[in-house]
Parts: C-alpha cells; sequence; structure tokens
C-alpha cells in the first residue's frame, strides 16, 4: 500500500468532474417529460456555490489502512462519515437530490421524489432532502419527497429533520409496507408512479420522480476509482471487497475506473478483482457468480448440530460453516433476490478475478472483536455489544475476507480493500411512520389524501 495514514477527501465536490465524466460514459439522459411516469430531471449538476457546498459537507471518505491478515494488506476505503445517515448512500442521495434542485432552478418545476428502499437509500434520501433545505438551496413546496419502506427495517429510521418540523413532515411522508415480501416495495412505488403521475401532475403542478435507477447510483459510486487512483493506486494485485445486495456500489466504482482508463489517468492492467459478501437470506449474486443460476438449491445443505445449538456444514467454503438458521436474514438491508445486476458483476469477476462468500450472525459475532480493534485504528467505532448494532454492512465485509483468506480463496498477496458501507448502531431516536399501506389506494390516501 502507497498509505500508511488514513487520508480523507470529499468524495462528490473533489471529483465533480469525474461524476460529469461518468455520466457521458454510461450515456446517462433525462427521461421523459414532467407529469408522465417516466419522467426523469437531466444529470447536470448545480455549480459550486458556497451554499452547494454547504450541502454537500457530509459527503467525506476515508482511506485507512488496517494492518495484515493471513498475508494481505488490509485497508478500510470508509464511506460512513455522514452522522445523518452513517452509509454510502450519502453520496448517490446528495447527488439525486442536488440533480432536483438543479431541474427545479432552470425549469421552476417542482419535483416529488419517490422511493421504495430497503432502508438506507431512504435515509439517505431525506438526509440529502433536509440538506438542500439547510443549504437554502430549495424550499419544501420545491422539492419533497416520498419514501415507501418494509415494516422490517422500521429500527433503520432516524427522527429526522423532515420529521422534526410539521411543515415538512406532511410534505415528505414515510411510508412503512406491511406486506408479507419486503420487495413489494418496488412494485408498489413503480404503480403509484405509473397511475397517477398525470393526475399529481395536472391538479398539484407536482412532477413525481422515481428514482430506482441504476444509473442514479452509478455516477456517484464512480468517484470511489478517482479516490483510490487519488490516494492509493494500485502497485500489486488487488482485490476490493464489498457487502453487497445488488452490487450497485461495485458497478459504480467499475464506472469510475472507465472514466479514468478512458483519460490515461489509470493502467487497465492494474484493474482490481472483487469479493461480493452475502448473507444466507439472500446470498443470489455468489449463487449466480458461483453457479450461473439463483436456484437455492446450489446451497449447501445443512445439518443441525444439537450440541452447538447451531446448523453446520463443510461442503463449501463459500457459505458459512455454522449458522442458528440456513435462511437467516442478518441484515434486512441485504434483501434483493434475482438481481438484474448479477451478469455484470460476473463478467467483471471473470475478467478481474475475485470470489463471493456468505457469512452468518455467528461468523460476524466470532470475528467481531477483531472488526472492532481495526475499525477503531481506523477511527470507527463499534458498540462493545454487537446486538447494539443496526447496520451489519462492514462487519459482514470484514467476516467475509477474513473467511475467505483463511479458506484459501483469496490469491496470495493479493491487497484486499474494503469499502465500508454501512455501520450504525442504536444511538438516535426510531422515526414514527406516517401512515402503514400494502395497497396502492393505502399509498394514494397517504400521499394524495384522497380518501
Amino acid at each position: 500500500m502507497t498509505v500508511t495514514t488514513p487520508a480523507t477527501r470529499n468524495l462528490i465536490t473533489d471529483y465533480y468532474d469525474v461524476i460529469a465524466s461518468a455520466v457521458r460514459q454510461c450515456g446517462a439522459t433525462p427521461g421523459d417529460a414532467p407529469g408522465t411516469p417516466g419522467f426523469a430531471p437531466g444529470f447536470d449538476l448545480p455549480e459550486l456555490t458556497p451554499a452547494v457546498r454547504e450541502f454537500y459537507a457530509a459527503a467525506t471518505v476515508s482511506w485507512s489502512p488496517l494492518g495484515e491478515y493471513g498475508g494481505h494488506d488490509l485497508t478500510m476505503l470508509d464511506l460512513t462519515a455522514n452522522p445523518g445517515t452513517r452509509t454510502t448512500k450519502t453520496f448517490a442521495s446528495m447527488v439525486i437530490v442536488a440533480r432536483a434542485v438543479e431541474h427545479i432552478r432552470r425549469t421552476g418545476d417542482r419535483l416529488r421524489i419517490v422511493t421504495p428502499t430497503s432502508g438506507n437509500k431512504g435515509v439517505a434520501l431525506r438526509d440529502s432532502v433536509a440538506r438542500a433545505y439547510a443549504a437554502g438551496l430549495v424550499t419544501p413546496e420545491q422539492l419533497s419527497i416520498v419514501v415507501l419502506a418494509p415494516k422490517a427495517t422500521r429500527h433503520k429510521f432516524r427522527h429526522d429533520a423532515l420529521a422534526a418540523d410539521p411543515r415538512t413532515r406532511l410534505l415528505n411522508p414515510l411510508l412503512r409496507y406491511t406486506g408479507a415480501d419486503p420487495e413489494g416495495v418496488k412494485a408498489l412505488g413503480r404503480a403509484f408512479v405509473d397511475e397517477h403521475a398525470a393526475t399529481v401532475h395536472a391538479k398539484h403542478g407536482v412532477t413525481l420522480w422515481y428514482t430506482l435507477d441504476l444509473r442514479n447510483y452509478l455516477v456517484a459510486d464512480a468517484a470511489r476509482a478517482a479516490f483510490e487512483a487519488d490516494v492509493a493506486p494500485a502497485t500489486g494485485a488487488r482485490w476490493h471487497a464489498h457487502a453487497v445486495s445488488s452490487a450497485f456500489g461495485l458497478l459504480g466504482y467499475n464506472l469510475g475506473r472507465d472514466v479514468l482508463e478512458a483519460a490515461g489517468e489509470a493502467d487497465p492492467a492494474d484493474r482490481p478483482g472483487f469479493l461480493l459478501v452475502q448473507h444466507l437470506g439472500t446470498p443470489d449474486m455468489v449463487l449466480s457468480l458461483r453457479h450461473g443460476s439463483f436456484d437455492r438449491r446450489h446451497c449447501p445443505a445443512y445439518t443441525r448440530d444439537e450440541g452447538l445449538g447451531a446448523w453446520t456444514q463443510d461442503a463449501d467454503p463459500r457459505f458459512p460453516a455454522v449458522t442458528d438458521d440456513p435462511a437467516e436474514v442478518l441484515d434486512p438491508t441485504f434483501y434483493t433476490h434475482r438481481p438484474v445486476t448479477s451478469p455484470a458483476m460476473n463478467a467483471l469477476v471473470e475478467r478481474h478475478g475475485g470470489d463471493g462468500i456468505v457469512v452468518s450472525r455467528r461468523e460476524c459475532a466470532q470475528r467481531y472483536p477483531v472488526a472492532r480493534e481495526w475499525l477503531a485504528n481506523a477511527g470507527l467505532t463499534l458498540p462493545a455489544d454487537p446486538t447494539r448494532l443496526r447496520e451489519w454492512s462492514i462487519v459482514m465485509a470484514l467476516t467475509g475476507v477474513c473467511n475467505a483468506v483463511d479458506r484459501g480463496l483469496v490469491p496470495a498477496g493479493h491487497q484486499i480493500v474494503v469499502h465500508g458501507t454501512g455501520s450504525y448502531c442504536d444511538d438516535y431516536r426510531v422515526a414514527e411512520a406516517d401512515a402503514e399501506v400494502s395497497t396502492l389506494d393505502a399509498v394514494v390516501a397517504a400521499v394524495l389524501d384522497e380518501r
């Protein structure tokens, strides 16, 4: 590694040109006209005025060496510094809201973001909207957000600035989905926009923007590659490890590498490989990577060990050796089945190297004391009691790295960069939902008050 002490940057303002280049690289363009279900604003970002810089101020990132494990140098790419989110969703959410601000300034349109989420994306978008208000970039009447999240992630949402003020709370509702399948939030959010965008625009002069589009996240995450090239360009074989649901972050990082290589600022020969880390509740990307299929019949068979009070297997080193439940949901943030991003991620691993591994809560608990020590040295604090964690991403990633090294899945001599994408505990007040919904009619009633 070329960096022996932590390095910190603002991932957006310091790499604004890379984000703009990423937009061009992926061919991102505006969607359909305002008032239509396919609407999306352009990808233009506002000029970096003092107010805009104030808005982006929480978008910091750091690069911190962790030490050596099993012959591999480990580094933390910490993306969790924003105190309002403690997750990597900060960066894409700020870019999304900045695009909305620029569109509103240019056209005079009023926008309402509609986003289904497993938790962290909704928290970060709400935080970004609140920051845009605080910086004076827009008013609540110009820009607002509807968040639709499954009931299983209630504990992810904090009582924030939008909830604290009656005026902003009314315009920015948090809806809790009570249906059986958490992924149902996606179809319900899409249906709301598809069926009501035209009416909302005609009656209220507000354009709905359904933001669940891969490109909305790729362009911000491209800056991760620019940051790495700035502070610690690869000097040998390197893998990037990431706890993933759909691997948007790694695909965005790869887009950033494309931008840098096209500009002659990175060597294609140094492109790193990727280690995908998942949990037993949704191991789909690892299954697809290893077997070319999402079929759970490729998961190893577990045997109940009454002495341990757990389930065990030793047939597949890419799955937990021990777990309390073979279908365990370690963290409900990772909820995507059959992700459409798997073919692209599989191709990257085939081209540049890498692997996938699934971890259990028991394995995370076993690694927790070491992970806590490493992260403390990198300036990131985990609670002494792991049951206080409400976001397991970083612990999952570190556990996956250690297990992969111990099981011989990482080639000798490879550096490993761990993407620290989320970590927070129970030190905040949980937000109350503004309504519980399970049907489209209920969403309409909650958002539009059309009973």
